[in-house]
């Protein structure tokens, strides 16, 4: 391997690595009823964005037919989106002062910038994804694949325009959709996270399970997951705009798990990752409608926790788990714990974990509800070692 291609394939890793730190803190400070805009910050931009951005760098360019320029990008990127995530956690959750929460969203910005700056370079000369990088052996799926790729980059737009709105909210500027941390958070979660999620994964899971889904969900879920999120984020809580904003979210989420299943009815393997996926489409399908019936009927504080958890716990990280799990396979590990067995422990942690809380949070028993949060920890914490245990042995 050359000097660049180690030097990203071991900063992808480390910024995927911080991702995997930051759900167990998420998961901890959630346990502990720390502050919740706290809590909200390190799932948001610890957890979920850092696993984006470490395996966009990763994904991204070979999905263009490209390689990586500059490879440095990662190691430049990673100390600023860091160090943001955790000045911002650190005003929001320790009370440090404003200036601190502001130098946090200038340095995540920064960061941001250097991860949109580096792939824009990379495919200057391919902007529609035109050229695929699909072998001849997977001719067939060129198509789906060559209208995927602009859904990526529509994912990244959402990540920069929400980065700058982070600015201007935290300092009290004009921004350019969201103006409420919570719009923020709809711009980078759903509009980065969830549509970057839906776009990869056509591509990905059929070539892991050597089945497609039908083209025809995937032609319809990827233009409404990249409406949805600008949508409510632009209206939240009320009117037409936000109403049709759910609906969009609701398409795009619900056609991504008929698309997730129906690959997975086809395909003759299994594997301990797609049960992740599997599970998180699922909790995804009822997170979409909860938050749907914020806008068609009242939102609910209850209801808005459990749609936060089903879609950060269960959306995004049990899939994100599960995918972790086919990039960095946990049976190469050195530990006891290196196997299938852990994996599919931490999974179901996880969602047997999701699933009590939220049962605690409906009929409001708190017991119930830390059980929950705390088996999501125990789960987020043993997929944590299994996968820094495989970290050491895989490339990014």
């Amino acid at each position: 391997m050359s000097t660049a291609a180690a030097t990203k394939s071991r900063w992808t890793r480390a910024t995927v690595a911080t991702g995997i730190v930051a759900l167990v803190a998420w998961q901890a400070l959630v346990f502990l009823d720390g502050p919740t805009d706290a809590a909200l910050l390190v799932a948001v931009f610890g957890f979920v964005l850092h696993v984006l951005l470490g395996k966009g760098y990763a994904l991204v360019p070979p999905y263009f037919a490209r390689s990586l320029t500059p490879a440095r990008a990662p190691m430049v990127g990673l100390p600023l989106t860091a160090g943001g995530t955790a000045l911002l956690a650190g005003w929001r959750g320790l009370g440090l002062p404003h200036a601190v929460g502001l130098v946090g969203a200038v340095s995540w910005l920064t960061g941001v910038c250097v991860f949109a700056g580096a792939l824009a370079w990379t495919v200057r000369d391919n902007p529609t994804g035109a050229e695929t990088g699909t072998g001849d052996h997977n001719a067939h799926r060129r198509a789906v694949d060559r209208y995927a790729n602009p859904f990526v980059l529509v994912a990244v737009g959402y990540l920069l325009v929400g980065s700058v709105d982070l600015v201007g909210v935290v300092g009290g500027f004009d921004t350019l959709i969201a103006s409420r941390l919570a719009g923020v958070a709809h711009l980078l979660a759903a509009g980065s996270a969830v549509l970057a999620l839906l776009a990869v994964g056509v591509r990905l899971l059929p070539r892991f399970l050597v089945a497609s889904p039908p083209s025809a969900v995937v032609y319809v879920m990827l233009p409404a997951a990249a409406l949805g999120p600008g949508l409510i984020a632009s209206s939240l809580g009320a009117g037409p705009r936000f109403v049709a904003g759910a609906v969009l979210e609701a398409v795009g989420v619900g056609g991504f798990a008929v698309a997730v299943l129906v690959t997975l009815h086809r395909a003759d393997r299994r594997r301990v990752a797609f049960a992740g996926v599997t599970l998180g489409v699922v909790s995804g399908v009822a997170g979409v409608l909860v938050g749907l019936s914020f806008a068609l009927l009242s939102l609910d504080p209850t209801l808005a926790v459990v749609h936060r958890r089903l879609n950060l716990v269960g959306l995004l990280g049990l899939a994100i788990v599960g995918v972790s799990f086919q990039f960095y396979p946990p049976a190469v590990g050195r530990s006891r714990l290196a196997s299938d067995r852990s994996a599919a422990a931490a999974i179901a942690l996880l969602a047997c974990g999701l699933v009590v809380e939220v049962v605690g949070l409906l009929v409001a028993v708190g017991w119930l509800v830390g059980l929950g949060r705390l088996a999501v920890l125990g789960g987020a914490v043993l997929a944590a070692v299994v996968l820094f245990d495989a970290f050491r042995v895989t490339g990014g």
